[in-house]
Formats: structure tokens, C-alpha cells, sequence
């Protein structure tokens, strides 16, 4: 790793607790491996992959504040599960904080929990990476999405965002409009 990812790296495992810092090595290295299995660019993996839960240990409260402070918009299910606004707030973090200034990166960073329609081949890494680092919590079809994931990238992903509206649909859980165009979108490809 370079001296930035290191650099970033030791004040990150100061901030994130415990398990939140083992998931974030775990999307890094996944990220890494996506990335060379890809043709993509490794250093950007590993550095959207570290960062892409930044913001995620802050309080649901104050992510709230932090978004409202910095004109970040709110959706309706944002307000409901602020927990979603980690990503757009870490991506605010990542660019302010750890003077990220690569675009690519802080837009990985920012789509990583919802993805987006035309998403970038480092954004579909991060997403996906995010989904099924080796520490996840076994989810269904999980070993089917491993494999895909180094086979076909797209079709991964179309399968992890059927699954993942499935599963929200099933417990009755509220579902992010960009969730649901970024399924549309990628079901069509």
C-alpha cells in the first residue's frame, strides 16, 4: 500500500469501532481483488474500499445535522434510515477530512449503498465489494454472488440488487428510490 492509504488507514482504525474497521479491510482487499480481476485501477479500489464507510460510526442524529450543515440532501428514507446517509456523508468526509481528491473515488464512495444507474466500473467494485467481503454475514445466494462477482460484474450485480429489494420487500422495510432505479436500470442492460 502507499503512504496516503497508510496514512488514512491509521486514523480510520481510530475512528471506527472494532467490527466496522475488519469490514472495511475486507471491502479494501475485495476491492483490490475486484479491481485485478477487472483491469481496473487497484489504488483507487483500495482507497474507496477503505474510506467507503468513513462516516458510518457517526450518530444517526448527527449524520443528520452534518448533511443538513453541508446542503447534502435528504430523502424521506434517509430521514427514516439515517443510517443510508453514511455514504454521501462519508464521501463529504473523504474529499474534507482525508483530502481525497480523486472524483472517482468520492463518487464510489458516495454510490456504494444504493448504487446508481451507469454506474463506473470502480463504482460497481465498491458496491459489490461492500456486499460480499469475506467477514458479511452469509446472505442468500451469497456463494452464487462470490463467484459471479470475478465472472461477470454486471450480471452480479443485477443479481444483488434483485436480491436485495427481495429482501427488503420481505420485511416490509422501506426501499431508497435509487435502489430501485439503479435495479430498473441494470435489469434492461
Amino acid at each position: 500500500m502507499n503512504q496516503k492509504i497508510n496514512k488514512i488507514n491509521k486514523k480510520l482504525r481510530k475512528k471506527l469501532d472494532k467490527e466496522r474497521y475488519e469490514h472495511t479491510l475486507g471491502v479494501m482487499y475485495t476491492a483490490s481483488a475486484l479491481a485485478m480481476c477487472h483491469n481496473a485501477d487497484i489504488e483507487q479500489a483500495l482507497l474507496a474500499g477503505l474510506l467507503h464507510d468513513c462516516a458510518k460510526c457517526i450518530p444517526n442524529d448527527k449524520k443528520i445535522k452534518l448533511c443538513r450543515r453541508n446542503r447534502l440532501e435528504i430523502s424521506d428514507v434517509e430521514l427514516k434510515n439515517p443510517s443510508l446517509l453514511h455514504a454521501k456523508l462519508g464521501a463529504l468526509m473523504a474529499k474534507k477530512k482525508y483530502h481525497v481528491e480523486d472524483y472517482e473515488v468520492l463518487c464510489a464512495i458516495e454510490s456504494h449503498t444504493t448504487g446508481k444507474p451507469a454506474m463506473t466500473l470502480l463504482e460497481k467494485i465498491i458496491y459489490i465489494a461492500d456486499y460480499i467481503e469475506p467477514g458479511r454475514d452469509e446472505l442468500p445466494n451469497m456463494a452464487e454472488v462470490r463467484k459471479l462477482a470475478f465472472r461477470d460484474i454486471d450480471e452480479c450485480l443485477r443479481r444483488m440488487l434483485k436480491d436485495s429489494l427481495a429482501y427488503l420487500k420481505s420485511r416490509n422495510l422501506p426501499i431508497d428510490k435509487m435502489t430501485e432505479k439503479t435495479y430498473y436500470y441494470y435489469k434492461k442492460c
